[in-house]
């Protein structure tokens, strides 16, 4: 959704405030493409606080299917996002490019609600998503997800001269 700001950057301390549905479907960077499963509608507020500089603030989530880091089954992570930036009207794009300004959300007055969403979901990403805290991952050799059962691949012979070690690790899961 675009916003054309030159109503608010006009008028020295008028505040709008709405809400805005998000239209992205998934959320792609290096790490690979996540499908959206819902979304709430972002609640945005935009303050001209003097001197063509704009105060953004706002807030809402998305749920995102992301794949568990140890058996990749498919999870439903909802990230909050909260939106507070600064916005200099008086800046060109090119003044902006020049200063690394990640403001590419915003293109002369317009506002590109869904990138600046797209920023904000990228700097909330989790670090690591787990199906549940105890799960066991994906058999090395097979690739059976192990929280549905064993797999039945023979486990390797142990080294006997690792034996008292094991017998350590051993005790410290029992208690």
């Amino acid at each position: 959704m675009q916003i054309h700001l030159s109503d608010i950057t006009d008028s020295e301390g008028k505040i709008i405030q709405f809400g805005s549905e998000v239209e992205l479907d998934k959320i792609s960077f290096q790490m690979g493409e996540f499908p959206i499963l819902d979304r709430s509608p972002v609640e945005l507020r935009i303050a001209n606080t003097g001197n063509k500089v704009l105060e953004l603030t706002g807030k809402g989530s998305l749920t995102v299917g992301i794949p568990c880091d140890r058996c990749l089954e498919q999870v439903s992570v909802t990230i909050p996002y909260d939106i507070d930036r600064k916005l200099d009207m008086k800046q060109t794009d090119k003044e902006r490019v020049e200063n690394l300004d990640e403001n590419d959300y915003l293109t002369g007055m317009d506002l590109d609600v869904d990138r600046l969403v797209y920023l904000e979901v990228l700097m909330s990403w989790p670090l690591k998503v787990l199906c549940k805290e105890d799960c066991k991952g994906i058999c090395s050799r097979c690739g059976k997800n192990l929280n549905e059962g064993p797999c039945g691949c023979a486990e390797e012979p142990k080294d006997p001269r690792m034996a008292a070690i094991s017998d350590i690790f051993s005790k410290f899961k029992e208690v």
